[in-house]
């Protein structure tokens, strides 16, 4: 497949600071590439030093073949940009904004396709600052559309937005990849990971700690399997059952917050998975749900964190 970003090495400093620590990855034509990692993991810079936003310390960068350093002009040209807070003439109309941003490039889309594929025809004359959350997250991605560009950068597009609204982002990058566009995107959302990325890169402190299929990434946790259930009765002796036939490098039996008798088994192999489907079948469980696990337990196992914590501080 044709790669459309190379980044090699690359590092960001400032001062004692190492944002960005020998970070490499590939893009490839076609795909949805996802950062995943809390804030402060260095998705953001990592992104604004291929958009040419900022100059990296060392390293080798790559957009559609061109040099990073050498090309940097024709690659703006090429690729659209979203950023995590955009700024737009408080006095334009969308209409005008999309217009303005087109005269930049010799290249351009027709505005009212860009705002009718995002269901914003009718707001084309409508200002920035009277647009919703949402609304103006999806202005913000046909604004980096106006040029055609073969890829687009989105840093963490759904930031504050509500589930529905967030779901609404996620069918309009869905289109935009349709369109056979390549899409390089960061998010600490793993649930939007796991739905939209075909590739996922997992970066902490700077560094990059895994990369690959999403749903490799997860077959590599410790316990890929996951077993949740609600016990009835004989509690106790069912739990000592499960860990005595169940090996104990094979199963993780852990109990879960709030309901009563309510538990979770991390299964390593599909054969630990079938016998301890039997024995909870055989032992009047009253609920059984099968899944698989999740980006965020593989996160958990290698940060030792959720997002959620290094977010509140934890």
């Amino acid at each position: 497949m044709r790669k459309i970003v190379e980044v090699k090495n690359l590092t960001k400093k400032y001062k004692d600071l190492i944002a960005v620590n020998k970070v490499s990855f590939e893009v490839y034509r076609g795909e949805v590439f996802g950062l995943l990692g809390e804030n402060g993991a260095g998705k953001t810079t990592t992104l604004e030093m291929i958009e040419g936003l900022r100059i990296p310390t060392s390293g080798k960068i790559k957009v559609l073949g061109l040099d990073n350093k050498k090309d940097i002009r024709k690659i703006k040209d090429k690729i659209g940009v979203q950023l995590q807070a955009s700024a737009y003439y408080q006095f334009l109309k969308l209409h005008e904004i999309l217009e303005l941003l087109g005269n930049f490039y010799e290249k351009q889309v027709d505005y009212q396709d860009l705002l009718k594929m995002v269901d914003l025809q009718d707001k084309k004359d409508e200002y920035v600052k009277n647009l919703s959350g949402g609304q103006k997250q999806r202005f913000s991605i046909i604004a980096s559309l106006i040029n055609d560009p073969e890829v687009v950068f989105l840093d963490e597009p759904t930031t504050g937005l509500d589930p529905i609204a967030r779901r609404n982002l996620w069918n309009i990058i869905s289109k935009v990849k349709d369109q056979g566009k390549t899409i390089v995107l960061t998010t600490h959302y793993m649930e939007e990971a796991e739905i939209l990325c075909d590739r996922i890169a997992i970066m902490e402190k700077g560094k990059l700690l895994a990369l690959d299929k999403t749903h490799k990434l997860v077959e590599k946790t410790k316990t890929p399997f996951r077993i949740e259930f609600i016990l009835g009765r004989n509690e106790a002796r069912l739990i000592e059952k499960l860990k005595l036939q169940c090996k104990i490098k094979e199963c993780d039996i852990k109990k879960l917050p709030g309901k009563t008798a309510h538990y979770e088994i991390g299964v390593k192999t599909k054969k630990s998975l079938d016998q301890a489907i039997d024995i909870l079948q055989k032992n009047g469980t009253e609920s059984i749900s099968v899944g698989r696990s999740s980006l965020e337990d593989l996160f958990i196992e290698l940060t030792g964190k959720t997002i959620s914590d290094e977010e509140n501080g934890v």
